[in-house]
């Protein structure tokens, strides 16, 4: 039998105990063994919760127990998660975690203990929720040159621009609805800025480049500045504004980027609509491949550290290889990334055309008193030198 110990009994920490308990018998077939958590750790109390007998509120209890094969973190945050989990590796317990904010910070430390130790640090779920897309990245696709990883990585604002879409509503108006529909926190900062997209793309570029990526120094921008009119404009050019979050490689390098884009009705996440999340990834042999899914909620994101507990017991006492060090990866400045641009101004057509050259006019006859249009495909530095000459500019998103 193999034992765990679950930190945190919250919304995931719960959701691993129900899919244990709902799949019982074909995990433990799958795994070899039967899982058991032995402890739950929680400030908390839960009384007549079925699993209130194996709640401790005390680390070392589970630090010290040598039963305990398996911690699954569940906790969030950076700490006091990094020092539970680096404290579990270093006493030889494998590791399993949904906390993207580890992840990004500590991941290649914590996988270099795992390495030493001879045990395994998985965190399936950090990046896609309940879509599988670190495991096939580190096995299925390692003939392949990754030379792109773009994708719709947040739930909560694709369920915003859904809504902005389909009901011409404003972003304040949208907000609300996401938070009342539990979709969006009380503080819902880090989805709306971006910042949550911008660790996931940063874990995701540092597994393909097997070097660090610190996702400071990615540039992030959130959907806070989208507005309805926005939405008129990218319906009347048969597209979509979405939060996508990308990296590519250009020579020896990678550029990244989180923002805001319009999307044509030929791109593969043109369709991807609600809660849910797609991630996009073009290889040189592969070619393109797409993973769609659920992004997030409990039981996916459950489903997918429970698939991390059942691919450790398979693999005990063995390292299962993440290629991903602690080398620090220098991204090329993203302002030489290139891409088309929608603008909006209130300058004539005739001092558009004279600052960015040929552009196409874009109408929506109810939309008046300003000029909207595509630009050329240019670099990000050049946009920003030629958007100075325009005399007052309303919005700037990036066209694929």
């Amino acid at each position: 039998m193999i034992k765990i110990a679950i930190l945190g009994y919250g919304t995931i920490g719960s959701g691993v105990v129900e899919v244990l308990q709902t799949n019982k018998e074909s995990i433990a077939k799958r795994a070899g063994d039967e899982i058991e958590v032995k402890y739950i750790l929680d400030l908390r109390d839960f009384p007549g919760d079925p699993m209130e007998d194996k709640v401790v509120h005390d680390y070392d209890i589970i630090a010290n127990d040598d039963e305990i094969q398996v911690v699954v973190e569940a906790m969030g945050g950076v700490e006091p998660a990094y020092t539970f989990v680096k404290r579990a590796l270093l006493a030889g317990k494998n590791v399993t975690t949904s906390n993207k904010a580890l992840v990004a910070k500590h991941g290649a430390e914590l996988l270099a203990i795992a390495k030493e130790k001879e045990i395994n640090f998985l965190f399936e779920a950090s990046v896609g929720g309940g879509i599988p897309i670190i495991r096939p990245l580190n096995s299925s696709l390692t003939a392949d040159e990754i030379e792109e990883i773009t994708g719709i990585l947040n739930g909560t604002t694709n369920y915003m621009l859904s809504k902005m879409t389909f009901e011409g509503l404003e972003f304040d108006d949208v907000l609300k609805d996401a938070q009342s529909r539990g979709y969006a926190e009380a503080d819902p900062t880090a989805d709306i800025e971006g910042y949550d997209a911008c660790r996931k793309i940063a874990i995701l570029t540092s597994l393909v480049c097997g070097q660090q990526v610190d996702f400071e120094e990615i540039y992030t921008e959130g959907i806070t500045k989208i507005t309805a009119t926005d939405i008129k404009y990218a319906k009347a050019m048969g597209r979509v504004i979405k939060l996508l979050a990308t990296s590519k490689k250009v020579g020896d390098s990678y550029y990244a980027m989180v923002a805001p884009f319009m999307l044509s009705q030929q791109h593969p996440l043109f369709s991807v609509n609600d809660v849910f999340n797609a991630i996009f990834v073009h290889g040189n042999v592969l070619g393109d491949a797409m993973f769609y899914g659920s992004g997030a909620g409990k039981l996916p994101t459950a489903s997918a550290v429970v698939a991390d507990i059942v691919d450790i017991a398979k693999h005990l006492h063995r390292n299962i290889m993440i290629s991903w060090s602690s080398k620090k990866l220098n991204l090329i400045d993203c302002k030489k990334a290139e891409s088309r641009f929608f603008v909006r101004a209130t300058d004539s057509e005739a001092d558009v055309t004279s600052v960015f050259g040929d552009v196409e006019i874009i109408k929506v006859p109810e939309i008046t008193g300003e000029v909207g249009f595509l630009t050329g495909a240019m670099s990000e530095e050049e946009f920003e030198n030629k958007s100075a000459g325009l005399k007052n500019m309303l919005q700037r998103i990036r066209v694929e």
